[in-house]
């Protein structure tokens, strides 16, 4: 059950009487099977009850036990005062607030002017060129009205990498615990609170995210928005909603909302909801007539413009209500301050809610705790984002940082394509032989004509022909990229050359450019942290004073909340946004993982591969990284995939080694072959040479003997020839090659024969 002040649980006495020590005092208790018995102070307030069942309520710290709880006591510490206050008094604090809130918006009337203007640089709105005249910034039909899209770019690129870090799909909240000795069951808690903010602030306040979103995109463009956290009485739950800065009235002079002498939040409300509010007592119930216009700034106008609505609405009826929201210090009669018994004439901080129309007050309601023997500090109700920090109370944004750049690449433009119309269309003039001329602007559109009184004369000798350039100058497009280049560079919406090309590039050196090219959003980055960390710190103060707004919403709640373990999850842990401070954009959260897993690669026994790779796929957008995960019994071994793919390896390995090892078999073989073969052939040579030495010898015998025969056969013949000399010429060239091949046939020294 919830605790109220001064109420413990019930203590069961398993003795009739029993003495216990309570805050220094011994108590006796009682128990009686009757009726409840309960006893009371000199005041008749109750202290103790003791129940018929024996079991026993005390009060510990002295208040009684039947008194309102803190959520009551708080209820009844911020309600309106409104009635409680003399009207005089009342019609004094409005005109004092109201003259006092005109001074604020007059002393800030060049910041709105700035405002107005560098909605108008963000080119939002559709202009068509020239037909209006000079007071659009074309003075002749025709002329180009384009704007350069480097301040909108800019902010578009800043609206889009906040809204991914600060904004996260799965909630912006988690649970910063730096105890060492935490339990399972506080760590239980801490789960439970983190899962159901982020439950709370993405699905029950469906505003949150859209409306921060847009937050950023003014927050980018101005350099200064605001967040209101409070409990919303027509909701029924605290609400965190983004305030444009143009509605958060402060004075110039302030130089943060701490020291500000009066904060004013301009609200535009629906008459039906102001006549909500006024049914459940939060406004007085007053006639409060027909809304008048609202006096709209500059800002807001061109806000309007470029949305294309009317400024007010048609029908009185359909106007909304402007209300004043003042946070001031007052010293209102009948509340005045006390210290130490007596009248301090101390200004004590209040909230004080006017209508502007009728100047009439609505509400007055405290806007410090209730703390006893302290001097009142102003309850913060307003977090501030900054963009850059400016000289005074209001930041720097991409409009001061680009505005200038933004208007001198818009004329250079303008000038660039008027040339190049000028050059496809250009003007001419007709001459008239009438009365004389009565004016000498001309205003020729492109492709258009005007009439020109001449007297008769020539119109080549009554006007000079303009030296139009109708080129377009390389220099002045040089200079159109060069500004163009700049200013993405101040405003940190260059393209980030990482890596210098190479694919191979160090993580350490990409890092470093990054790190080099994003200084200006780091920095911004680290600022919405420090201030989203206070808005949840707020965000928790209301949920404190309304516990049962936190899980009343949530159909699936993780654990069974009540107030008490709501208080203690929200003592026990404290909650930051689950955006890193050090990471200003997803790219350089992949690129430190990816620096991590390198690391890791190179010493491997130094760091977990497992934990490594479970958080970079969680960088990667993985909600559940351990559905990758092979299971822990298998996590020493590899994959199957693995082992077949080896397996396969080494199966190819061997059939491989093994037909190398055939083919150099095959070859020696084939050696082998082919040296038996070399000697077969040598040594049959040999037998052939040895059989041609033999046959060779035969043949020389044989010829030989040959020769003797014929030699006899010769001396034969000669003797013959003796006998007869008359057939030597007959019988000589048949005998003569024989002769020769005996050798018997000399040649003579003179060459003759014999």
């Amino acid at each position: 059950m919830p605790l109220t002040p001064g109420l413990v649980p019930n203590i069961r006495q398993t003795m009739p009487e029993t003495e216990q020590s309570l805050g220094g005092e011994d108590l006796v208790v009682q128990i009686d099977e009757g009726k409840p018995t309960t006893e009371t102070d000199e005041k008749g307030n109750i202290l103790k009850i003791e129940h018929p069942d024996g079991s026993i309520t005390i009060s510990l710290d002295g208040k009684p036990i039947d008194g309102p709880s803190e959520a009551e006591q708080a209820k009844e510490w911020f309600r309106n005062l409104v009635d409680e206050i003399d009207d005089g008094e009342l019609n004094r604090i409005g005109n004092d607030l109201v003259q006092g809130i005109e001074d604020d918006i007059q002393s800030r009337t060049d910041w709105i002017e700035d405002r107005a203007q560098g909605l108008k640089l963000l080119g939002l709105k559709i202009e068509i060129p020239g037909v209006q005249g000079t007071a659009d910034g074309a003075p002749v039909e025709g002329m180009s009205k384009v704007r350069h899209p480097l301040l909108l770019e800019a902010v578009l690129r800043f609206q889009a990498n906040a809204r991914s870090e600060m904004l996260p799909t799965d909630g912006p909240v988690k649970v910063r615990d730096d105890s060492m000795g935490s339990t399972t069951k506080q760590d239980h808690l801490a789960n439970c609170l983190e899962k159901d903010l982020n439950h709370y602030l993405t699905a029950v306040a469906s505003e949150y995210y859209p409306d921060t979103d847009r937050m950023l995109l003014m927050l980018g463009f101005g350099g200064t928005c605001f967040k209101k956290i409070y409990f919303c009485p027509l909701r029924n739950r605290p609400v965190s909603e983004s305030v444009d800065a143009e509605n958060l009235i402060v004075n110039n002079a302030a130089t943060d909302l701490g020291n500000a002498k009066r904060i004013t939040h301009r609200v535009f409300l629906r008459p039906s909801t102001v006549k909500r509010l006024q049914i459940l007592g939060v406004y007085r119930d007053i006639d409060l007539g027909t809304p008048t216009d609202p006096d709209l700034d500059a800002a807001k106008r061109e806000k309007n413009a470029i949305e294309g609505v009317a400024d007010s609405a048609m029908n009185p009826l359909d106007r909304d209500r402007q209300i004043y929201e003042c946070y001031c210090e007052l010293d209102i009669a009948g509340f005045e301050h006390k210290w130490k018994g007596k009248e301090s004439g101390l200004e004590i901080p209040y909230r004080v809610t006017i209508d502007v129309s009728t100047k009439q007050i609505l509400s007055i309601v405290r806007n410090y705790d209730e703390e006893e023997d302290q001097l009142p500090m102003a309850r913060q109700n307003f977090v501030k984002y900054t963009f850059v920090p400016g000289v005074g109370f209001y930041d720097i944004g991409l409009l001061h940082i680009l505005g200038n750049t933004t208007n001198a690449i818009t004329a250079a433009w303008r000038e660039l394509l008027d040339s190049g119309m000028y050059a496809n269309f250009p003007g001419f003039l007709l001459a008239d032989t009438g009365a004389r001329q009565n004016t000498n602007i001309f205003r020729v559109p492109p492709g258009g004509g005007a009439l020109v009184k001449t007297n008769g004369m020539p119109i080549n000798q009554a006007i000079m022909p303009l030296p139009y350039n109708t080129g377009a100058a390389p220099a002045l497009m040089n200079l159109v990229d060069n500004m163009a280049q700049t200013g993405m560079r101040v405003g940190g919406t260059a393209e980030m050359a990482v890596g210098e090309g190479r694919a191979d590039a160090p993580v350490g050196t990409t890092i470093a450019l990054i790190d080099q090219a994003t200084k200006i959003l780091n920095s911004v980055h680290k600022r919405m942290h420090a201030s989203q960390a206070e808005e949840f710190q707020l965000l928790v103060r209301c949920f404190r004073e309304h516990p049962e707004s936190f899980w009343e919403r949530n159909k699936r709640p993780t654990t069974k909340w009540n107030e008490q373990t709501l208080i203690q999850a929200l003592n026990d842990c404290e909650l930051v946004p689950q955006a890193d401070p050090n990471t200003a954009s997803h790219t350089q959260r992949i690129m430190k993982v990816m620096a991590l897993k390198q690391l890791q690669q190179g010493n491997p026994s130094l760091y977990d591969p497992i934990a490594i790779d479970i958080e970079a796929l969680q960088t990667i957008g993985w909600s559940n990284p351990e559905q990758f995960m092979v299971p822990a019994s298998a996590q020493g071994n590899p994959p199957p995939e693995l082992l077949q793919a080896q397996s396969k390896m080494q199966s190819e390995q061997t059939r491989s080694q093994a037909d190398m090892i055939r083919a150099q078999a095959e070859a020696e073989a084939k050696q082998i072959d082919g040296q038996v073969k070399l000697a077969n052939l040598q040594m049959q040579m040999k037998r052939l040479e040895d059989e041609m030495g033999i046959s060779a010898g035969s043949l020389e015998e044989k010829r030989k003997d040959r020769l003797a025969k014929e030699r006899i056969q010769l001396i034969d013949l000669a003797q013959n020839l003796a006998v007869h000399p008359e057939s030597v010429p007959l019988v000589a060239p048949l005998v003569e090659p024989v002769l020769q091949e005996m050798g018997i046939l000399n040649q003579t020294p003179e060459g003759g024969q014999q």
